[in-house]
């Protein structure tokens, strides 16, 4: 089964859930912030983690945080098949001992990432070509844990993937429709504008995700 750790109602896993329902994929959520358990890990054969709009900090506000960070490293200690997006990568980041910056190298809406070298040769990001196109929507970031490869970087943000063993961090948001995408810019009273960019890249912007979710769940994990 795989998990969909679902830390912020406002993001969900928009496309994500629809191309798992649609390929027969079993799959589960854990609605964190509705303060429930994550199943036994046991029945997990890999963990999606969403993103949110607190920080990793705010657990004072969000305590239900403190539960996504013992899930989260207790994931790495049994080296589960882990993708985390924007805070799920973030999360992911700072349980490797990496520095996550509040309000620092944001990015809002569509553009172009750029492969390492050793992202060309990742089996996450092998398909992918470089630039690939995908989507922003983030103020915080992340540094790349010493120990990981860094997969992916923009001029504005240079830690936009790693890999530390079976565990993918992602800032960016491959997982979001345009549905999610005018829920966010209506919150954060952004110009429509940023919709109608998603639309018009919507194909490519479809393909990088549908490419990164198939990948990684057809990884021969061992």
């Amino acid at each position: 089964m795989v998990l969909i750790v679902e830390i912020d109602p406002r993001c969900p896993a928009g496309l994500f859930g629809e191309l798992l329902s649609s390929w027969g994929q079993v799959h589960q959520y854990w609605r964190a912030h509705d303060q429930a358990s994550p199943p036994p890990l046991d029945q997990v054969r890999a963990a999606i983690v969403l993103g949110g709009a607190m920080g990793v900090g705010d657990v004072d506000a969000f305590p239900f945080l403190l539960d996504v960070k013992d899930f989260l490293r207790t994931a790495l200690a049994a080296q589960l098949p882990f993708l985390g997006i924007c805070l799920g990568g973030q999360l992911l980041a700072e349980a490797l001992g990496a520095a996550v910056y509040s309000g620092r190298r944001g990015e809002h809406g569509c553009n172009t990432i750029n492969l390492t070298a050793a992202g060309r040769r990742d089996p996450l990001f092998a398909d992918l070509p470089t630039p690939f196109p995908t989507f922003h929507w983030h103020n915080d970031s992340f540094d790349i844990p010493a120990g990981a490869i860094h997969l992916a970087s923009t001029s504005t943000c240079p830690g936009q993937a790693f890999r530390h063993g079976n565990a993918w961090g992602l800032q960016f948001h491959p997982e979001v429709d345009a549905a999610i995408v005018d829920d966010w810019r209506r919150r954060a009273g952004r110009d429509a504008a940023v919709v109608a960019d998603f639309v018009r890249h919507s194909a490519a912007l479809r393909r990088t995700g549908q490419d990164l979710l198939r990948r990684f769940l057809t990884l021969p994990f061992p």
